[in-house]
C-alpha cells in the first residue's frame, strides 16, 4: 500500500493492500478502497487499485481492485466520486471524471476524461463512456455513450451536444459546431448509422474531435446508444 503526501483520510476508511493513492487526495468517512472484487470468477489473484492525484472520494464510496482480466482498477487524477458511488473491478476512469451520488459502474467499464454521471446512474459492465459525455441522473447505460454528448431517457438516447461543458473546457465555437454537425448526421439525418458514419468520414473536415468520435464508434463492442 502507498499513500501519497498531503492526503486526508477520514474516519472508518478501509484501504486494502495493493492500493496506490497519489498525493493530495481526500477520502472521507466510511469509504472502502481496494477491497476484493464482487466477481465470482475472482480467485484471490494479486491485483491492485490506483487512485490519481487530487481525487476526492466522499462518504461510503466503494472502489474494488482488479481481477486477472486487467490486473487493476484505475481512477484518474482530479476526479470526484460523490457519496455512495461504486467503481467495480477493472474499471478505468480518466482524469476529471465526476460520479454523482449513488452512481454505479459494473466491471470493466471505461469512463473518459471530464465525463459526468448524474445521481443514481447505472452503467452496465464492459460499457464505455466517452470523454466529456454527460449522462442525466437516474438513467442507465447498457451501450456505449460517445464523446461530447448529453444522454438521457429510458432507453438511454442522444439528447444533444454537451455544449456548456465543452465551452467551459475551451472548445472553440468552430469545434462545437463541427461536433454538433457530426452528431446530427449520425443520430438525426435518417441515414442508417453505417452510411451516416461514411458521410461523416468523407464530408466533415479533419479535427481531433472528429477523430475521437469516429474512433470511438469504430471500436465500440457493445454498440452505440
Amino acid at each position: 500500500m502507498t499513500i501519497g503526501d498531503n492526503c486526508e483520510i477520514g474516519n472508518f476508511v478501509t484501504i486494502c493492500p495493493n492500493t496506490y493513492i497519489a498525493e493530495d487526495c481526500k477520502i472521507l468517512h466510511c469509504s472502502s478502497i481496494g477491497e476484493i472484487p464482487q466477481d465470482l470468477k475472482f480467485e484471490g489473484e494479486r491485483t491492485k487499485t490506483i487512485i490519481g492525484a487530487r481525487t476526492k472520494i466522499r462518504e461510503y464510496v466503494t472502489v474494488n481492485r482488479g481481477t486477472k482480466a486487467l490486473g487493476q482498477t484505475q481512477v484518474g487524477s482530479d476526479c470526484l466520486l460523490m457519496a455512495s458511488s461504486h467503481v467495480a473491478h477493472d474499471c478505468i476512469l480518466g482524469d476529471n471524471v465526476i460520479m454523482s451520488n449513488l452512481s454505479t459502474l459494473g466491471g470493466h467499464v471505461e469512463v473518459g476524461e471530464w465525463a459526468v454521471l448524474g445521481g443514481g446512474v447505472l452503467v452496465h459492465q464492459f460499457t464505455k463512456i466517452g470523454p466529456h459525455a454527460f449522462i442525466g441522473g437516474g438513467f442507465r447505460a447498457v451501450q456505449d455513450v460517445p464523446p461530447f454528448i448529453m444522454a438521457a431517457e429510458h432507453p438511454l438516447r442522444y439528447k444533444g451536444v454537451n455544449s456548456v461543458g465543452l465551452k467551459r473546457r475551451g472548445f472553440s465555437l468552430e469545434d462545437r459546431r463541427s461536433i454538433k454537425k457530426i452528431y446530427h448526421m449520425y443520430f438525426k439525418s435518417g441515414l442508417n448509422r453505417d452510411d451516416a458514419l461514411k458521410k461523416i468520414e468523407t464530408e466533415i473536415p479533419p479535427s481531433n474531435s472528429k477523430d475521437q468520435i469516429v474512433d470511438f464508434i469504430h471500436t465500440s463492442d457493445r454498440g452505440i446508444i
